[in-house]
């Protein structure tokens, strides 16, 4: 099974501002979709922010080395920071819920997470399927592999993993959408590629939660 192609190219964001992105997606569409959780439980979508603001962010697979990396940063917002803003934040895979666990303990990731294994909400709302690249970009700060090395990183762990996948369509971008109370759409970006990860200082700032220090450093644990 082939890897992800290298990569050396990301693509630019328009003005790199914290300019509102257009909100006119299909949120109605996607409404009555189910998500899964660690136990294949099936949970209403709309659940995920009916009752509060959240933060909702679709990865590409499970094996993806930028998605790894960006989710071990969001590993490092302490819940206590989401509570005080009364702001939920949900990572979203295609894979099947087998491999939540084994994700939550590679990155460290103690926060809600669900599975969406017929891409059912990336198809409705419109996600893309493939790359497109540009010249010019700002390098994703969350992601610090090589292409190569994240590449090979990723080949590994698929074939260790039991049914030697990659848990979930290769070409599947993903995306992160605020949303909430209710069916309010507040921000929304559908990535380009693999590196197209939207700041999470960006989301941070526009859900009014307090700023994380992303740098190398420790992560902050909750008692």
């Amino acid at each position: 099974m082939a890897a992800d192609l290298p990569v050396t190219q990301q693509i630019a964001r328009a003005q790199q501002g914290h300019q509102k992105n257009p909100v006119n997606i299909p949120i109605s569409e996607v409404e009555d979709c189910f998500v899964y959780n660690r136990h294949g439980k099936r949970i209403p979508f709309k659940s995920l922010y009916d009752d509060k603001k959240s933060i909702v962010i679709f990865v590409r697979h499970f094996l993806c080395y930028t998605c790894k990396e960006y989710v071990e940063d969001l590993a490092k917002i302490p819940k206590r920071f989401l509570t005080d803003a009364d702001v939920r934040l949900i990572v979203i895979g295609q894979s099947s819920h087998h491999h939540i666990e084994a994700f939550c303990a590679l990155t460290g990731y103690p926060h809600e997470i669900y599975v969406d294994p017929e891409r059912q909400i990336y198809k409705k709302l419109g996600m893309k399927k493939g790359e497109v690249f540009t010249e010019s970009a700002a390098p994703c700060p969350h992601v610090k592999s090589s292409t190569l090395m994240g590449s090979l990183k990723s080949l590994w762990r698929a074939m260790n993993s039991p049914a030697f996948d990659f848990q979930g369509d290769l070409n599947q971008q993903g995306g992160c959408l605020i949303l909430g109370p209710g069916s309010e759409v507040h921000f929304t970006h559908f990535d380009m590629n693999r590196l197209d990860h939207m700041p999470i200082t960006w989301l941070l700032q526009l859900t009014g939660v307090q700023m994380v220090d992303f740098r190398d450093q420790p992560r902050i644990l909750d008692v």
